[in-house]
């Protein structure tokens, strides 16, 4: 009898072909994320679970699936997860790292430059109507070329940035509490975190979401940032206080956002941070490109069939059992 999997959301159709191949495959059918309790009645009687992040896997739902054996999350970020308890229950649980560093980082770039030059602005200015003639004060941004980064987390996509920065001549600081040597090549420079806050004109946002990151850039550290500067979160919402940023950028403290994640997430249409004309949000799409959605549900899929086999996960958080 083939094991049985259920996919939280319609994903590539590559992923789901790769498991029909060896399982009996159930898919949620709707665009909106699937209801609580109906995931914990659908985990009852599965082997894998296939999640994404909108989906939160607690010792509650763990308890509800006495048959579960494996889970699979079609993402980098795993918060959604509680590993430990996964881990307790000799659960293995796969991510997709990797495959969505330079699309991430292409997105991140992009943010930067359109929050700098106004482009979001400029494009609502002109759909509006309001654009009556050219004006040597219209829309005035900022420069990027020749412009210093601090990027906040220097993993693999955090250097990603940083690649990209040299092609725009731009001075690269960077802040992790675990890297300070890493890719000389890229000729960033380790600083501590007030000496990147008080210097950078852009800062690019690029740890996970734990504990000690949660609020990492709250009012104290958004005071410490020039009146000009830009602030760029391509990592996880919760990373910043959305609080704390409103009222930076009502009252000026900095000059503008741009955001592919919230706090809450999805963020409410109502929101204080949607009326405001120098914060872009973007619905998380860094990652949304054709070529790596389609690679991330490929190996979601192949995670969740080693798992399934009892063979190490080509990509796996808590490596247990094997």
């Amino acid at each position: 009898m083939k094991p049985k999997v259920y996919v939280t959301r319609q994903v590539p159709d590559e992923g789901i072909t790769i498991l029909q191949q060896e399982c009996e495959v159930e898919v949620w059918g709707d665009e909106l994320p699937i209801p609580r309790d109906v995931l914990i009645e659908k985990v009852a009687a599965i082997d894998g679970l296939y999640c994404l992040l909108t989906e939160r896997i607690d010792a509650e739902l763990l308890d509800a699936a006495p048959r579960l054996r494996v889970i699979s999350n079609m993402a980098v970020g795993y918060n959604n997860i509680d590993v430990a308890a996964c881990t307790a229950r000799r659960i293995p649980v796969g991510n997709t790292p990797g495959v969505l560093t330079d699309t991430t980082a292409d997105f991140a770039f992009a943010l930067l430059m359109s929050a700098a030059r106004r482009i979001v602005e400029g494009a609502d200015y002109v759909r509006a109507g309001r654009w009556k003639t050219w004006g040597p004060m219209l829309l005035m941004g900022q420069d990027v070329h020749s412009a210093t980064l601090g990027i906040v987390g220097f993993g693999r996509i955090g250097q990603a940035v940083a690649r990209r920065a040299r092609g725009f001549d731009m001075r690269v600081l960077y802040y992790d509490a675990y890297v300070t040597d890493a890719a000389p090549d890229l000729g960033a420079t380790s600083v501590d975190m007030e000496t990147l806050l008080a210097e950078s004109d852009f800062v690019s946002l690029h740890v996970p979401l734990t504990e000690e990151t949660h609020h990492l850039i709250g009012e104290k550290e958004l005071r410490k940032l020039k009146s000009t500067a830009v602030l760029v979160n391509t990592a996880r919402g919760g990373v910043v206080d959305p609080d704390g940023l409103y009222r930076a950028l009502r009252d000026g403290q900095i000059a503008c956002a741009a955001l592919d994640v919230t706090e809450p997430e999805p963020i409410p249409a109502d929101h204080p941070l949607l009326s405001l004309s120098n914060c872009i949000v973007a619905p998380h799409i860094a990652s949304a490109s054709v070529a790596t959605r389609t690679k991330m549900a490929v190996i979601a899929a192949r995670n969740m069939l080693a798992g399934l086999r009892g063979e190490a996960m080509p990509h796996c958080v808590n490596p247990v059992l094997v």
